[in-house]
């Protein structure tokens, strides 16, 4: 039997990884910190939030756009030089 679809991202449960932990992280802040209503809600806006992000598109497209716009080591990539060190970056 050969797979029909051999890109497809891997599962937990019904979910890709990044948007488990978009439900489990703000979930489990919430009962260890005894706010489990507000845990539940953020997970759920943040499993929205990430799939409406993501719109068919693939994960790595956040991760591009982390790059692009975040500042320099918040995402703990490496910033690309300036362009009078053009020389020097080969």
């Amino acid at each position: 039997m050969i797979p029909a679809h051999l890109d497809d991202p891997e599962l937990i449960g019904l979910w890709t990884l990044d948007e488990f932990l978009a439900m489990v992280l703000p979930f489990v802040w919430g009962i260890l910190f005894q706010h489990i209503l507000i845990g539940m809600a953020l997970a759920a806006a943040g499993w929205w939030g990430l799939r409406k992000a993501k719109a068919g598109r693939a994960g790595s497209w956040l991760l591009h756009l982390a790059y692009w716009h975040l500042p320099s080591g918040f995402t703990g990539l490496q910033a690309t030089p300036p362009s009078y060190l053009r020389l020097m970056a080969g």
